[in-house]
């Protein structure tokens, strides 16, 4: 799909490409762990492996299934990532002499529960873009200024998709029932997969919103969007570069509960502040829908399906920013840290400001 971007600068040229040398990902914990328990806790390196295959390696040199192995959340392969997994402490003397040319444990602890998916804060990434000139590093510079002062669109990133980036249409046919799959696990991953194409569908729509509110007045977007003029108008009035639509779901960031937009200045401020976000629909069954003129726009991307339905932050914010320009190597390296569930990769489209896994 053709993607709007939140930033107005020009394209960006550099290259990128995830290995486990330019693309480094550490967990951060949701919490600290107990020291004791009967569930070992091992924090493990690996390289050029998902996280599905890292566990996949453990469990089969333990002769055990997979499923009794958990971990918060997965990790980009062509990467070098840090991540904890849990397993029962039995296996612990058995994981002595455990030995993989890309599997490292760095430590190990224990605690009183299994880790559970969506157990983790974020991640914290490393990641260096090669054949940079002294023009591209400035304009990096400003686009992670910018970014780092307004946060960024919460899109899904290429890896959602599969190696060809079309699992979401094969997902389609499957919520639908229009196809089966006897692998529970791959048929989730598929449906998962149309449910966030949806998403960014929506979500490039908003951006493109953004810029037409930017860009032309209140008299010609009226036209152009089909909203009424007093949208339009509160639409023009707010500072952030996202901009907010009566009936929109937000929820309190970085975690809480949801509610609907009404246009409270209260709101826009807290907005500002970080304190709450919008949120995108992730169509599907038991999901809170938005209202008014934002459901007008929400409803072309929406479908009824057999899945459990979901919100998702359109809006989410880096931490913890770091940029810098290796003039003599043309390289520029960045650390930051994500909350969970949002793709490095995303960041880096966006200063790019085009796709970088064709």
């Amino acid at each position: 799909m053709d993607r709007f971007y939140s930033l107005a600068h020009a394209s960006i040229d550099f290259h990128f490409k995830q290995s486990p040398r330019d693309f480094v990902v550490e967990e951060i914990p949701l919490y600290e762990f107990s020291g004791e328990g009967e569930h070992l806790i091992l924090q493990v390196r690996k390289k050029n492996l998902s996280t599905n295959e890292m566990i996949g390696q453990i469990a089969r040199y333990l002769g055990i299934k997979n499923k009794e192995i958990g971990y918060a959340g997965l990790k980009d392969k062509n990467a070098m990532t840090v991540q904890y997994i849990s397993l029962h402490k039995k296996y612990e003397e058995a994981l002595e002499n455990f030995n993989h040319e890309r599997i490292k444990i760095l430590s190990k602890t224990y605690h009183n529960n299994k880790l559970r998916i969506g157990h983790l804060k974020g991640n914290r990434f490393y990641i260096k873009l090669k054949k940079v000139n002294p023009t591209s590093a400035a304009k990096i510079d400003e686009a992670l200024k910018n970014i780092e002062k307004f946060g960024m669109p919460n899109f899904f990133g290429y890896q959602r998709f599969g190696n060809d980036g079309d699992n979401h249409i094969l997902g389609e046919k499957l919520a639908k029932g229009e196809a089966r799959e006897r692998n529970p696990r791959v048929k989730r991953l598929l449906i998962n997969a149309y449910q966030s194409h949806l998403f960014n569908l929506w979500l490039s729509r908003r951006l493109e919103i953004n810029t037409l509110v930017n860009s032309f007045k209140v008299e010609e977007i009226e036209s152009l969007l089909n909203m009424p003029n007093e949208e339009v108008k509160k639409m023009k009035e707010q500072k952030h570069p996202f901009k907010l639509i009566s009936g929109d779901v937000m929820e309190h960031y970085p975690h809480g509960r949801l509610f609907e937009f009404e246009g409270a200045k209260e709101d826009l401020e807290r907005f500002n502040l970080r304190d709450v976000s919008p949120t995108g629909l992730l169509c599907g069954t038991k999901v809170r829908r938005a209202t008014q003129n934002a459901r007008d726009i929400e409803k072309d991307y929406d479908d009824e399906i057999n899945a459990d339905g979901a919100r998702r932050y359109a809006w989410v914010y880096l931490t913890d920013i770091e940029g810098r320009f290796d003039r003599q190597e043309a390289q520029y390296e960045m650390n930051f840290t994500l909350p969970k569930g949002s793709y490095a990769t995303v960041l880096i489209e966006e200063i790019a400001k085009r796709k970088i896994n064709e």
